[in-house]
C-alpha cells in the first residue's frame, strides 16, 4: 500500500501509547477468563457445525440452512431475531445472483446507553460439493474448513462472546446488535444498504472478519474496490473486402484504454489498472464487440467520486464517433476512512488484550481487502474496527484454510472485555 501521511491526532495517540506500553499491564478478569476457557470447546464445536454446512454466495438452499442455524443459536441465547430477505434496493452488480441470500438480525437489550454492532458473513467462495472432499478437521493447533477462517470463525466468535456475556450477566451496554449476512463475498449487494443505516445508529461497529496467523491485529482503515467495465458496440463487415464498412470496436476500445491508463494517483492511494479485455468473433471479420475491465482502489470515498466523473467525462471523446461506448463503473466497497473514534476504541481493544501479556497491533494503515465494516462507517464517524475473528490463513484456497486454535481463548476475551470497557466510557 502506498503511505500517506497521518493526521496529527494519530501521532499524538501514538504517542501516548508509547507511554502507557511502559507501563504494567492490567491483571486479567478473572472471572471473564474463566467463562472464555470455558467457551473454547463449545466454539469448535460450532465451528463444526458451521462449516459442515456448505454456504457459497449463490448457494441459496445452502445459505438458507446456515442462516437457520445462526438464527436458532442466537435466539437461544436471548436475541429479538428475524430474517432480513434482500430488497428490491440491492445493488446489483455483473455478478449479482439472482436468489441473494438473506441476513440474520439480533438485538440485545442491556442497561446502559452505548450502542454496539458486531458483524460478520456466513457465505464462502466455495462450490457446492467440494466438502465431500475437504470435511472440518483438526491436525495439531490448526482447525481446518471450508470458509472457517473467512469467516465462519468470525460468526462462532461473535456467538461464544454473546455466551460469555450472558453467563457473566454482563449488561452495562445499552444495545448489541448482531447482523450476519449471506452476501459478502459477492460485494454485499442486499445487505450493504443495512449496514450503513446501522453503523450511523451505533457507536462502535466491530467486524469480525480473521486476522492473518503473522499478524495478532486489528485494522482501522482497509481500501475501497471499485470495478470498471467497458464495452464497445461498432459493426461488423468482412475485414479484406469492405473493411471500410465496418466500426471496429477494438480500436475504439483501444483509444479509450489508452485515454485512461493513467488514472492512478499512487500519492493518494488512488489506483486504476486496465486488467482484462477481449473482443471479436473470427480473424477475418471487423470486429463489433469489444470489452475490458479495470480494478480500481482508493482510501478515500471522495476520490472514487472524483474517479468516476473522471472516466465518464473522458469516454465521451471518441476516435469512432458512431461507435456505441458503455462504461460501467461498480462500487464493489467503499474504503473505511479512519477516524479518531475507532482510534480510541483502539487504545481500549489494546489494553484489554495487554491483560493477557499479550500485544495487540492496532493497525492504522491502510488495509488491502474490503470489507463490509466499510458500509458501516460511510456517511458517519462513529469507531469502526475490524478484524476481531480469529488468526486464520489461506482464505479461497482449497484445503488449506485453518484458524490457530489457541488464539480462541484470547480473541474471546477481546471481544468480551472490548463490549464491557466500551460499555462503560462516558459519552
Amino acid at each position: 500500500m502506498h503511505a500517506y501521511r497521518k493526521p496529527f491526532f494519530i501521532h499524538a495517540v501514538s504517542a501516548l501509547a508509547l507511554c502507557w506500553s511502559a507501563a504494567a499491564a492490567a491483571a486479567p478478569d478473572t472471572a471473564v477468563l474463566a467463562q472464555v476457557q470455558k467457551q473454547k470447546d463449545p466454539l469448535l464445536a460450532t465451528l463444526k457445525d458451521l462449516v459442515s454446512i456448505e454456504s457459497g454466495s449463490k448457494d441459496r438452499e445452502g445459505l438458507d440452512r446456515i442462516s437457520q442455524l445462526v438464527h436458532d443459536r442466537l435466539k437461544a441465547l436471548g436475541g429479538q431475531v428475524e430474517f432480513i430477505e434482500p430488497g428490491q434496493d440491492a445493488y446489483r452488480m455483473h455478478d449479482t445472483p439472482e436468489k441473494i441470500g438473506r441476513m440474520v438480525r439480533a438485538t440485545f437489550k442491556g442497561n446502559g446507553s452505548k450502542k454496539i454492532l458486531l458483524i460478520a458473513h456466513m457465505d464462502t467462495v466455495y462450490l457446492k460439493g467440494m466438502l465431500a472432499k475437504q470435511p472440518f478437521r483438526i491436525d495439531g493447533n490448526r482447525a481446518y474448513g471450508l470458509g472457517i477462517g473467512d469467516d465462519k470463525a468470525g460468526v462462532a466468535v461473535i456467538l461464544h462472546t454473546l455466551a460469555t456475556l450472558k453467563s457473566l450477566d454482563a449488561r452495562d451496554f445499552g444495545t448489541l446488535t448482531v447482523l450476519i449476512n449471506g452476501d459478502e463475498e459477492i460485494s454485499s449487494p442486499a445487505s450493504r444498504a443495512l449496514f450503513t443505516k446501522l453503523g450511523a445508529e451505533h457507536d462502535l461497529t466491530m467486524s469480525f472478519e480473521g486476522s492473518p496467523v503473522s499478524k495478532d491485529h486489528l485494522s482501522l482503515a482497509t481500501a475501497g474496490i471499485a470495478a470498471v467495465t467497458m464495452k464497445v458496440t461498432g459493426k461488423a463487415s468482412h475485414a479484406g473486402a469492405a473493411p471500410e464498412l465496418g466500426r471496429n470496436a477494438i480500436y475504439e476500445l483501444v483509444h479509450q484504454i489508452q485515454q485512461t491508463k493513467d488514472f492512478s494517483d499512487p500519492a493518494r492511494g488512488l489506483k486504476m489498472n486496465w486488467t482484462m479485455i477481449s473482443g471479436g468473433t473470427n480473424r477475418n471479420v471487423i470486429p463489433a464487440e469489444a470489452q475490458a475491465a479495470a480494478d480500481a482502489r482508493a482510501i478515500r470515498v471522495s476520490d472514487f467520486d472524483a474517479l468516476e466523473t473522471r472516466l465518464r467525462d473522458t469516454v465521451r471523446k471518441q476516435s469512432i464517433p458512431d461507435a456505441k461506448v458503455d462504461m460501467q463503473f461498480e462500487r464493489r466497497r467503499p474504503p473505511l476512512e479512519l477516524r479518531p473514534a475507532a482510534v480510541k476504541a483502539g487504545e481500549i481493544a489494546k489494553r484489554v488484550y495487554a491483560e493477557l501479556d499479550k500485544n495487540l497491533i492496532i493497525d492504522d494503515s491502510v488495509q488491502g481487502g474490503g470489507t463490509d465494516a466499510a458500509f458501516a462507517g460511510l456517511n458517519n464517524q462513529n469507531a469502526v474496527l475490524e478484524r476481531f475473528g480469529l488468526l486464520a490463513f489461506g482464505a479461497h484456497s482449497n484445503d488449506n484454510e485453518y484458524i490457530l486454535i489457541d488464539s480462541i481463548e484470547p480473541r474471546l476475551y477481546l471481544a468480551t472485555r472490548l463490549i464491557m470497557e466500551f460499555s462503560r466510557q462516558s459519552p
